[in-house]
């Protein structure tokens, strides 16, 4: 288990070398060994105490619907349903059928892992 003080050691050692490596420098070398063997601690650490999780469905749905200038009445002709059923699937009253899925990563260019686990 990697302690805080191991993290933060971890985090300087990559802030002061982050500058000095990168792809041309080769992989045996020293400041590449040190530099990485850094970067593995502090991505450990932070993989078990600020894990990163996939976004909620309903949140990238909305972000999408967001950047695409997209209204439920929009989304809806879209994905050839209605508004209240958007609307219910953005509140989560009803789950999202497997052709809305699909029609979702189609139309909207959504990971389907996200659908997945939506």
């Amino acid at each position: 288990m990697i302690t805080h003080e191991e993290y933060i050691k971890a985090n300087v050692v990559v802030e002061s070398l982050i500058n000095e490596v990168d792809d041309s420098t080769p992989q045996d070398s020293e400041i590449m060994k040190k530099f990485l063997a850094a970067s593995d601690i502090v991505e450990a650490y932070e993989e078990i105490h600020f894990p990163v999780g996939l976004p909620s469905l309903t949140d990238v749905i909305r972000l999408r619907m967001s950047e695409m200038k997209l209204k439920n009445k929009d989304l809806a002709l879209l994905l050839g349903t209605t508004p209240s059923r958007i609307s219910e699937y953005l509140n989560g009253k009803r789950d999202i059928t497997l052709n809305i899925a699909k029609t979702i990563h189609r139309k909207l260019n959504i990971d389907s892992d996200i659908i997945l686990n939506g």
